[in-house]
C-alpha cells in the first residue's frame, strides 16, 4: 500500500511513496511534484453520477487526480488548498464523514460516497448541506484542516460540542446534531439571539463513541476578516 507521510512543520507537504502498480487519487491541483516513474491522469472516481454528486453537493472537483506508479517505484508530493495540518486516517473497521474541502488524498481501496443527512443538519451545518461525503472500503485517507489539527475522543456520556466551522471529519458511527447554542433553555429565538450576540455561531453536538478531528482556524471567519474594509 502507498505510504503517506506528512513532512514539514509549517504548511507541510504530503509525501507519498509508491511501489510499481500502486495507485492513489487526490483532489484536483493537489500534486506539487512527482517522479518520472509515475503517471498523472484526471478521472471521475466512481463514475459520472458520483462525480456530479460530489461537485454539485459538496463543491469538490469533477475530475480527481489519479497518480499511478506505472514504470517503477516512485514518490510524489501533494499539498492541500488551504494552509494547515494534515492527518492520515485508517478506514476499514471505522469509516469517516469528511467536511467540505477537507479531502486531500486516498489509497485506491477507499471510495468517497455521497449520502443524505437530516433536514436540520442540512439547513444549518457546513458539512455538505443536504449531502455529506462518507468513506467506504479499506485503506487510508488524508484530510487537511485550516491551521493546526487535533483529534478528540468522544465517549458515551461525554458528548463533545464543537464549533461547526472547526470540524474536519468524524467517525461515521457517531451521532451528531446541529445547535445554535450550548444553552439548554430559552427557546429557539432566544438561543438564536444569544448565538449572534455571543459570536458563538453554530455548533455540532457529537455523542456515542468515536473520533472527531478539529482544526484551529475558521476559514469563513478568516475570509470575512480578509475582505473587511481597512479601518
Amino acid at each position: 500500500m502507498p505510504v503517506f507521510t506528512v513532512t514539514g512543520d509549517v504548511d507541510p507537504f504530503l509525501h507519498v511513496s509508491m511501489r510499481r502498480g500502486e495507485t492513489i487519487y487526490c483532489e484536483s491541483d493537489a500534486m506539487v511534484m512527482m517522479e518520472s516513474t509515475l503517471d498523472l491522469k484526471g478521472k471521475m472516481k466512481g463514475g459520472l453520477g458520483s462525480a456530479l454528486m460530489r461537485t454539485f453537493a459538496n463543491g469538490e472537483s469533477f475530475f480527481q487526480q489519479h497518480i499511478e506508479a506505472t514504470r517503477g517505484d516512485g514518490d510524489c508530493l501533494l499539498s492541500p488548498t488551504l494552509p494547515g495540518a494534515m492527518q492520515t486516517i485508517d478506514c476499514g473497521p471505522n469509516q469517516y464523514i469528511i467536511s467540505d474541502g477537507a479531502f486531500v488524498a486516498a489509497t485506491s481501496g477507499v471510495d468517497l460516497k455521497v449520502r443524505t443527512q437530516s433536514l436540520g443538519n442540512a439547513l444549518f451545518a457546513q458539512s455538505g448541506g443536504f449531502f455529506v461525503t462518507e468513506t467506504t472500503g479499506s485503506g487510508q485517507v488524508v484530510v487537511s484542516g485550516f491551521g493546526s489539527m487535533s483529534m478528540l475522543e468522544v465517549e458515551p456520556g461525554k458528548d463533545a460540542i464543537i464549533d461547526n466551522s472547526h470540524v474536519v471529519c468524524w467517525d461515521s458511527g457517531l451521532r451528531y446534531e446541529i445547535s445554535i447554542t450550548t444553552g439548554q433553555s430559552g427557546g429557539f429565538l432566544g438561543n438564536l439571539i444569544n448565538s449572534q450576540t455571543s459570536g458563538e455561531g453554530m455548533v455540532l453536538r457529537f455523542s456515542g463513541k468515536g473520533k472527531v478531528y478539529v482544526c484551529s482556524r475558521n476559514r469563513m471567519a478568516f475570509k470575512a476578516w480578509m475582505q473587511a474594509p481597512a479601518r
